[in-house]
């Protein structure tokens, strides 16, 4: 299994990055994870706009979805002949969200162009060689935290969240977690179920006893290097930081 970082600023892209995606591939299969602002210029870097086997957005916050648009502008009006319909699993409730933003026959031809899954959490699912789990996190919106599992390895995702023992569940055991680290531990008050620290994430893939961590929605105010030293006081394990075109194989 191996993972591409298409953007993982958190709620808007620094110079040259983006916010949230990533790209999941095994056995040549292509499962594209969040798709906010800048990931899909990113995704064809390493693929081609057609080679997406399928899509999960993990909730409908903009900086998690808004390339939904221009992905779909691109398999509705791109090609000659559009390309076969390809899963889009989002949670219950988004597409209606998703259709809001489209005029016209938009709504209908989205449709046409993606077979969509509205999952609940705690639902599984095969996409291609993969089997999803889900779980709901501590979010002000209906958000899926995903796990991912194929060819025997695991990889887990906390999508945004707040403190979670869902996230925990899900992750247990991972070859590799990648965590929400939007905050710091810098006297700040901030709101509760929302987001993590960077402390907190390490804590969760403690508990969860996940092989490695990365972390990810970092906001491009904070320092990234502070991040990883947090996450690294409350997590023993290796501890990277996600950015724009930084590659994992997962084994």
């Amino acid at each position: 299994m191996k993972l591409t970082v298409l953007g993982a600023d958190g709620s808007w892209p620094s110079p040259g990055g983006a916010a949230s995606g990533y790209l999941l591939e095994h056995d040549g299969f292509h499962v594209w994870i969040d798709m906010g602002t800048g990931t899909m210029a990113n995704l064809q870097k390493h693929i081609g706009l057609y080679d997406v086997g399928a899509v999960v957005v993990s909730h409908v916050h903009a900086d998690h979805l808004v390339d939904l648009f221009t992905y779909f502008y691109s398999r509705n009006y791109g090609p000659p002949d559009p390309p076969p319909s390809i899963p889009l699993v989002v949670p219950q409730g988004a597409i209606a969200h998703v259709m809001a933003m489209l005029s016209g026959s938009g709504g209908e031809d989205l449709v046409k162009r993606f077979d969509v899954d509205e999952m609940i959490p705690g639902e599984e699912r095969d996409l291609g060689p993969f089997r999803l789990t889900t779980a709901g996190m501590a979010h002000p919106v209906p958000t899926l935290g995903m796990r991912l599992e194929a060819g025997g390895t695991s990889f887990a995702y906390s999508a945004d969240t707040g403190e979670s023992e869902e996230l925990v569940t899900l992750a247990r055991g991972a070859n590799l977690g990648l965590i929400e680290a939007t905050w710091l531990d810098d006297g700040a008050e901030y709101p509760p179920d929302i987001h993590l620290t960077a402390r907190e994430a390490g804590e969760h893939a403690t508990r969860a006893e996940v092989e490695r961590l990365v972390l990810c929605h970092i906001n491009p105010m904070r320092d990234a290097d502070r991040s990883r030293e947090d996450a690294a006081s409350t997590y023993g394990g290796p501890v990277e930081v996600a950015g724009v075109g930084k590659e994992w194989e997962i084994r």
